[in-house]
C-alpha cells in the first residue's frame, strides 16, 4: 500500500495552479494482466493463463474454462483442469488418467508423495523467487472413504519457505477403478477428481476480484503407482516448467477478462480463409479417442500415440466421468494469415466449423459448450498425438453446439467469435493456431465436424476463418505548453494524428482570451485560420499510419484566475472520427499536495 508522507518542504510538494477543486485519485495494484503475446514457433517459454468465467451462483462443471497438462500412458498421469468462480470462491477442478491408484489409509505430513495434486495461487501475480506473504499452496490427496479433512493442508509463503497456514478451503475428491492401492496386473484403474473450493475470504479478500484482474496460478499433478514408492514418478505440472517456491515460474489466472476491444478503424476488407480456397493451406488433426473411443487400441500403451492424420470427420469430447476418458477427444487447427495485407486492424474474426452429427443415441445427446484455445507452438499434422500435442496458451471463446442428427451437407455451420486471437497472431506475424475442447459433464457429448481432409465436393463445409478488417481510423491528440501561464504569455497548442489513407479534415475553434494564431506548421496537407469563426482548419490526404503534426502559436490576452477549453475535431466527410481538448489555467492558484512515496 502506498505510504503517505509530508513532504520536507514546499520545494518538494506538487504545485498545481488550478482556480477550482483539485482531487487527488490514489490507485492501488489491481493485480490486472495484458493478455500474454503470440509466441513464434521456436518460443521456449510460452506464458500458459486461464481466463476464468464469473457465475452467478454455483460453478457449473460443464461451464468452467479448460486446460490441461501430461501424458498417457502407463506410469505418467495427464489431467483436464477446469476453472470458475462465484462472488463467494474458486473453484478448480482436476480430472487425472492414472492406471495405478494409490492413497495414504493414515494420512500425515507427505499429502504429495501418494496421488494428490497441488494447486498454487498468488495473489498479486508478482511472481518473485520465493513465496511471499500474498502465495498460497493448497495440497490435496485422494482418498475413499475417510474424513476428508485429513487429506488436504494449505500453507502460506513468509518470503522465503512455505509456512503451514490456517487458510480455510474445503475439497472433494472421486476415483473410477478396480480398487484403491492394489498393485498386479489385474488392476486396471481409469483415474481419480478432486476439487478445489477457495473461499475468497479466506484469503483475505472482502469479495471476487474485479473483472480482468491477474493472480498468478500453477498445479502439480503428485503420483504413487505402488504401496512404497520405490520408482518416485516425477511431478507434472502446469506450466511445464512450474516450480514449487518459485511463483515467477507459474502461469496466470485471469478473472473474467473484457471482451475483445479492437481499435478504431474503417472496415475495409474482408478475408475468408479455408484450405485450397486462394492457395491458402489450412491444417487440422483430431487427437485422442477420435470418433470411436480408440477402439482397438492398449489405452495405456497406444492411445496417447495414436495419430489421425487424413481423417474426417473430427470429434470434439469430453464429460466428467473419468471411466470414460478414451473417448475424449480435442480438435487443433491452424491457419495462414498471409492473405492479409500488413498494417491494418483486425475488426472481427469468426470460426466456422460445420457440425455433421453428434455421439450417442438421438434421446441421450446434451449441449456442449464447446471452448476455442490458442496455441503457440506449430505441429505436424502426420506427427499429431494427445500426447506430443503442444499445450493451450490461453482460452479465448466459447460456445453452444447443439446436438444434432446427420443435417445432409456441407454439415450446421456453427461459429466463434475468435477476433482477440486472431489480432494476437496477425500482429506477431504467425499463422492462427487454435485448439477446440470442452469441460462437459454429460455422456454422449461428442459433437462430430467435417474436417479440412473432406473431399473439394463439400469444400465450404471445411473449417473457415472469416476475418474483417480495415484502417485505423485516426485518433487526434492535443496539447498546451505551457498548460499554466498568465496575461501576455505565449502558448504552443501541438496537434498529431496517423493517416489513414482517406480525405480527412480537422477543425479548431479558438475560444475568447486567445489572439489570432501565428504561423501554422503543417508536416502535411493544408491549413488556414478563418478570422471571423475563429476557427484553424486544415485539410489533407495523409496514407494509412502516415503522422501528422499540426503546431501554432497564440498569446494570452486575459486575465485570470480562468480555465480555458478548446477542442480539436478530426472527421473523414461528415462522419466525426476522434476529438481532443486542451485546457490552459490562466493566474491559477497555487495547492500544495503531500508527498506521495510507494516503496
Amino acid at each position: 500500500m502506498s505510504d503517505l508522507r509530508p513532504a520536507k518542504d514546499k520545494h518538494q510538494a506538487l504545485l498545481w495552479r488550478l482556480p477550482l477543486i483539485f482531487c487527488l485519485f490514489l490507485s492501488f495494484s489491481s493485480g490486472y494482466c495484458q493478455s500474454p503475446p503470440s509466441a513464434d514457433a521456436q518460443s521456449p517459454d510460452p506464458v500458459r493463463r486461464v481466463n476464468a468465467p464469473h457465475f452467478d451462483e454455483q460453478v457449473p462443471f460443464s461451464e468452467m474454462a479448460t486446460l490441461w497438462f501430461g501424458q498417457v500412458n502407463n506410469t505418467d498421469n495427464y489431467a483436464d483442469v477446469r476453472v470458475g468462480y462465484n462472488d463467494e470462491y474458486l473453484r478448480v477442478n482436476i480430472t487425472a488418467f492414472d492406471r495405478y491408484l494409490w492413497y495414504d489409509t493414515t494420512p500425515g505430513s507427505d499429502l504429495d508423495e501418494w496421488d494428490a495434486a497441488t494447486l498454487y495461487l498468488d495473489l498479486e501475480e508478482d511472481g518473485g523467487g520465493a513465496p511471499a506473504t500474498d502465495d498460497y499452496r493448497l495440497v490435496a490427496q485422494i482418498n475413499w472413504w475417510e474424513v476428508r479433512s485429513n487429506y488436504q493442508k494449505a500453507f502460506r509463503g513468509d518470503g522465503n519457505h512455505w509456512m503451514v497456514a490456517s487458510t480455510a478451503f474445503t475439497t472433494t475428491s472421486g476415483w473410477r477403478g478396480t480398487n484403491l492401492n492394489r498393485n498386479g496386473s489385474d488392476n486396471d484403474d481409469r483415474g481419480w477428481t478432486l476439487n478445489f473450493y477457495i473461499p475468497f475470504a479466506s484469503l483475505g479478500l472482502p469479495g471476487p476480484p474485479a473483472d480482468g484482474d491477474c493472480w498468478g496460478m500453477a498445479l502439480a499433478m503428485h503420483d504413487r503407482d505402488d504401496a512404497v514408492a520405490s520408482s518416485p514418478i516425477a511431478d507434472k505440472t502446469w506450466p511445464e516448467d512450474a516450480q514449487d517456491a518459485q511463483p515467477d515460474t507459474w502461469g496466470q489466472l485471469v478473472f473474467n477478462p473484457p471482451a475483445y476491444q479492437r481499435p478504431p478503424a474503417f472496415a475495409s476488407g474482408t478475408a475468408i480463409i479455408r484450405h485450397k480456397l486462394n492457395g491458402a493451406i489450412v491444417t487440422d488433426a483430431a487427437v485422442g479417442g477420435h470418433t470411436d473411443c480408440g477402439n482397438g487400441l492398449d489405452f495405456w500403451n497406444e492411445w496417447g500415440d495414436a495419430n489421425y492424420a487424413g481423417g474426417s470427420p473430427v470429434n470434439i469430447q469430453n464429460q466428467s466421468d473419468v471411466a470414460d476418458w478414451p473417448c475424449f477427444s480435442k480438435y487443433y487447427v491452424t491457419f495462414p494469415l498471409n492473405a492479409l495485407p500488413p498494417g491494418k486492424v483486425i475488426i472481427s474474426a469468426t470460426l466456422t466449423l460445420h457440425q455433421i452429427g453428434s455421439a450417442g443415441e438421438p434421446d441421450q445427446r446434451q449441449p456442449s459448450l464447446i471452448q476455442v484455445l490458442t496455441v503457440d507452438e506449430a505441429w505436424g499434422e502426420a506427427t499429431l498425438t494427445w500426447n506430443n500435442a503442444p499445450l493451450a496458451r490461453e482460452n479465448v471463446s466459447s460456445a453452444w453446439v447443439d446436438p444434432t442428427s446427420f443435417p445432409g451437407w456441407p454439415g450446421l455451420p456453427r461459429e466463434w467469435d475468435v477476433s482477440s486471437a486472431t489480432a494476437q497472431a496477425y500482429h506477431a506475424g504467425i499463422p492462427l493456431r487454435l485448439v477446440l475442447y470442452e469441460a462437459d459433464s454429460a455422456y454422449h457429448s461428442g459433437k462430430y465436424f467435417v474436417s479440412c481432409d473432406t473431399g473439394d465436393w463439400n469444400a465450404v463445409g471445411r473449417p473457415t476463418l472469416t476475418v474483417l478488417w480495415g484502417n485505423s481510423q485516426p485518433l487526434i491528440t492535443k496539447q498546451v505548453w505551457p498548460a499554466s501561464t498568465t496575461n501576455g504569455d505565449l502558448i504552443t497548442y501541438t496537434l498529431r494524428w496517423l493517416g489513414s489513407g482517406q480525405p480527412l479534415t480537422m477543425t479548431d475553434n479558438l475560444p475568447n482570451g486567445l489572439s489570432a494564431p501565428g504561423p501554422i506548421s503543417a508536416s502535411t496537407g493544408s491549413a488556414h485560420y478563418n478570422p471571423s469563426a475563429r476557427q484553424i482548419a486544415w485539410t489533407g490526404i495523409p496514407a494509412n499510419g502516415q503522422a501528422v503534426t499540426i503546431t501554432f502559436p497564440v498569446t494570452v490576452q486575459v486575465g485570470g484566475p480562468l480555465a480555458l477549453y478548446n477542442t480539436a475535431v478530426l472527421s473523414a466527410g461528415n462522419l466525426y472520427l476522434s476529438s481532443d481538448t486542451a485546457l490552459v489555467i490562466i493566474d491559477g492558484y497555487p495547492i500544495y499536495l503531500p508527498q506521495i512515496v510507494k516503496p
